[in-house]
């Protein structure tokens, strides 16, 4: 039987990760993206087109990562972050330097115009990933982001990836909110998350994918008995 998590055992992987192994957050993010940039490669090739939109917290910086794997491994990358670096937390922003030292040039939009702008420059080649918002997020999305959702989704491309869970999905119920993205593929990290096997859910996350983020498999199970409550 497979193991699923919620949000707060997924905080939990992390935190032992960090304080029982010694295992920094930016190599965790490192694993995270470098295996998700594999299994996008696996399902769409080799060599394709991205086009990555990132939010300033730690899920943007997996897309960070990916943006750099993707590169490096000979595809056409275009990465967008919805902030700029007053916003982003320190290992995104780590990767996003590394990102402009490699000179991938990614745009900073921070405004509803220049989203729209980036989305409608997306061609029908591209594959489009999704990191703007995580594990963490629940409630209702706000603007601009609402919009870039719902862009993001009348676009025709090759396909949507969404990296741990689509953004606008709440991972612990499945529902969805007021904009989310409905994904081809799910790269989800360390193991599912509750709220995939909802009723509402599959319509969002669609195929779905668990990638390694390095975290020992004793350390997965007892964060998976983990209760916050």
């Amino acid at each position: 039987m497979s193991t699923s998590l919620t949000r707060a055992q997924v905080r939990r992987v992390d935190q032992l990760a960090v304080e029982r192994y010694g295992i920094s957050g930016l190599v965790l993010m490192e694993n995270a993206g470098r295996n998700a940039a594999a299994i996008i490669r696996r399902v769409y090739g080799e060599v394709g087109r991205a086009a990555i939109v990132s939010g300033p917290g730690n899920n943007g910086g997996d897309g960070c990562v990916i943006a750099r794997h993707l590169y490096n491994s000979g595809w056409s990358v275009w990465l967008m972050m919805t902030a700029g670096e007053d916003r982003m937390t320190p290992d995104t922003l780590a990767n996003f330097r590394i990102v402009c030292a490699m000179q991938i040039n990614p745009t900073v939009a921070s405004d509803a115009a220049s989203q729209q702008a980036f989305v409608r420059s997306v061609s029908g080649q591209e594959v489009v990933v999704d990191a703007l918002l995580g594990t963490g997020f629940h409630g209702e999305v706000r603007s601009p982001t609402a919009e870039l959702i719902d862009s993001i989704n009348a676009k025709r491309t090759r396909g949507v990836v969404a990296i741990d869970v689509p953004s606008g999905l709440d991972c612990d119920s499945g529902r969805p909110s007021n904009a989310t993205i409905r994904a081809d593929l799910t790269v989800t990290f360390v193991a599912d998350k509750k709220g995939f096997a909802g009723d509402s859910a599959g319509q969002y996350v669609g195929r779905v994918e668990v990638a390694d983020i390095g975290a020992p498999p004793e350390l997965i199970a007892e964060a998976a008995a983990y209760t916050d409550e």
